[in-house]
């Protein structure tokens, strides 16, 4: 897949604020920095299309964008941010769910995790609940220039194990400094839109 336009449609915090159910959504889901915006930026190849950031925690709304006008792309507020208040951390999560349970066009959620720890809790947590809607099966492991070829395999195992994936499950390193892994994720993406419109055909 070739992204050739991709611009920020709507930021939204509560469901009225959804933009149509008119193209399908594939959402983005991680901790707090890590390497979301960066990721999109690379998939969508435009530099700041998504807003980066030192600040864990920076990304408060869930933000639409549109990509090719054939879908969006979905950028979840980051979860397990220790500095913010057990109030705003309920709130995000409470927006995160409401989004995910009610949403007819969204087919999958891509987790991010950074490829260098094992996977928090929460993150197991996340994907726990993404598979009891249909909507786990894609793990992206970020920032994979920090690891060597010969401990990445390790990661990637740890991973599997402590999240429980499937065979089929895939697990895609990622490194949006060094640019690569992106190719396999968008082959991904094309495939999962293209089942789409043949089951809706």
């Amino acid at each position: 897949m070739i992204i050739k336009k991709a611009d920020i449609e709507t930021v939204a915090v509560k469901p009225s604020q959804y933009p149509e159910t008119d193209i399908p959504e594939i959402a983005f889901a991680g901790r707090s920095n890590v390497g979301k915006s960066s990721l999109l930026n690379l998939l969508t190849n435009r530099r700041n299309l998504a807003r980066t950031s030192g600040n864990p925690g920076k990304t408060r709304t869930i933000n639409f964008y549109r990509v090719n006008d054939d879908f969006r792309i979905v950028d979840l507020p980051g979860y397990g941010y220790a500095k913010i208040s057990r109030s705003q951390s309920e709130g995000w999560g409470q927006m995160i769910e409401t989004y995910l349970e009610g949403r007819t066009t969204l087919l999958k959620v891509v987790q991010l995790v950074d490829i260098r720890h094992e996977p928090s809790a929460q993150d197991v947590q996340m994907y726990n609940y993404l598979r009891h809607f249909g909507l786990d099966g894609i793990v992206v492991a970020t920032k994979a220039d920090k690891v060597s070829t010969n401990e990445k395999q390790k990661c990637i195992s740890v991973i599997r194990k402590t999240l429980g994936l499937s065979a089929e499950d895939k697990v895609i390193p990622v490194s949006a400094l060094k640019r690569t892994g992106h190719e396999v994720l968008l082959e991904e993406l094309e495939h999962l839109l293209a089942s789409s419109a043949n089951v809706a055909e």
